[in-house]
């Protein structure tokens, strides 16, 4: 494609969504042509001003840069989305790249790679930051059975026993006995530690 690069930047950290702003202004192919605090402007504006490339951050007041990503491309399908993030676990790469997303990029990337992949995108190619695609990877299976994956997702932290067992038809002492197994496949010290280290493992 010829011509400039026209881009909505969304990221609701005023002082990070100004500084790529000033990254990508001084590109002489790229302007930035509206920015958004949330994903519902970032949706808003997008149909307002129709962009090539649209630049998400990740972790947003909903939608979500993901959720924003899949609404646009049933909107605007000819419209780029790129995802930026600060925590690129590998399942959230997946979840970005099955949502339609063509690009994903850390925060911690050089100052120039932003530019870079609007390009890259805008011209029909993808790219993915290469430290998160090796890192997803290399990222181990799942250690847990479909049943403890359910009964850890209703656990949560720290919902009681009781109630989790309630919800699914079984009694108090097979919920802790599944609880007992989990923390111990995942080497965690307590129910709250094993799932967060489930859930930021995208295994529940």
């Amino acid at each position: 494609m010829t011509g400039t690069i026209r881009v909505l930047l969304a990221e609701d950290e005023e002082l990070i969504r100004t500084a790529l702003v000033g990254l990508l202004d001084r590109e002489p192919d790229i302007e930035v042509v509206a920015t958004a605090a949330d994903g519902r402007q970032a949706l808003d504006r997008a149909l307002a001003h129709r962009p090539d490339v649209v630049v998400v951050d990740l972790q947003m007041p909903a939608p979500d840069g993901i959720g924003v990503v899949t609404e646009l491309a049933r909107l605007l399908p000819a419209c780029a989305g790129v995802i930026l993030t600060g925590h690129g676990r590998p399942h959230v790469l997946r979840t970005a790249l099955a949502s339609g997303a063509r690009g994903f990029l850390a925060k911690g990337a050089p100052g120039t790679a932003l530019a870079d992949v609007v390009r890259r995108v805008n011209a029909g190619q993808r790219y993915v930051d290469p430290v998160l695609a090796a890192d997803a990877l290399t990222e181990p299976p799942s250690p847990l059975t479909p049943r403890e994956r359910e009964v850890l997702t209703a656990a949560r932290e720290d919902q009681p026993i009781r109630d989790v067992a309630r919800a699914l038809f079984l009694s108090p002492g097979t919920v802790r006995n599944y609880l007992a197994a989990i923390t111990q496949k995942l080497e965690a010290g307590s129910r709250a530690e094993a799932y967060r280290t489930a859930r930021d493992h995208g295994w529940i």
